[in-house]
């Protein structure tokens, strides 16, 4: 979603994907809803038995505003930003989820997210709906060997050699990211592709060095 968030031209028309259905709520409220789920998080505070208690609480059971609420709060306390596993994360100099700092990120997602489609499909049928002469497709799937943590059912490794021989059919263009492997090289090697460096951090400790591939393709008869 990075990449959403700060691409600074914006097209005529933009639809995003999310296969996780708390993102997918929390942003369709951040971008319906925003001065009510803005007064539903108001009196949260950083808390573990508060932390616990949202985490035990089965999703079905809340509101949108209440659901999207307590993602978000989770999603800033838990160690590393997790989405799943989530354990309480502790920051000695200040309190982790604090309302203060958070509205004005919030309001600019509001803005941000201001005429955009927000699906929650697969990224087959996502592909198959929207795939058209024009259209430019940015895919960011789970990293090789981390497929797991956004839920074990949502991605397999399998998927990776499926996306690459769908993407051979692709009508419009597309990006992809992911981390450089010998095997992920090898499954888009149809494809050409830039090597990027960057660096890996989990919650503001020290950086490892580390690659990744963009892999792309014009749209076809360019």
């Amino acid at each position: 979603m990075g990449v959403f968030f700060r691409r600074r031209s914006v097209p005529k028309a933009e639809v995003i994907n999310y296969r996780n259905g708390e993102v997918v709520d929390l942003f369709r409220i951040l971008q319906r809803h925003y001065p009510q789920f803005m007064d539903t998080l108001k009196f949260q505070i950083t808390s573990r038995r508060e932390f616990e208690r949202l985490k035990a609480c089965d999703p079905a059971t809340l509101t949108d505003l209440e659901r999207a609420a307590r993602f978000i709060y989770l999603q800033k306390l838990a160690f590393g930003g997790k989405v799943t596993g989530q354990n309480f994360g502790v920051d000695g100099r200040s309190a982790r989820f604090n309302l203060t700092r958070l509205v004005p990120l919030l309001e600019d997602v509001h803005e941000r997210l201001s005429g955009v489609v927000i699906e929650n499909l697969d990224w087959l049928d996502f592909i198959a709906r929207y795939d058209r002469s024009g259209t430019l497709f940015y895919l960011d799937p789970p990293y090789f060997g981390s497929e797991g943590n956004y839920g074990k059912t949502l991605f397999g490794r399998d998927q990776f050699a499926a996306m690459a021989e769908r993407l051979k059919r692709l009508k419009g263009g597309f990006i992809l990211s992911i981390n450089d492997r010998p095997e992920i090289r090898e499954i888009f090697s149809a494809f050409q592709h830039d090597e990027v460096g960057l660096t890996y951090s989990v919650a503001g400790g020290e950086g490892v060095p580390a690659r990744e591939l963009v892999i792309w393709e014009h749209q076809r008869g360019r």
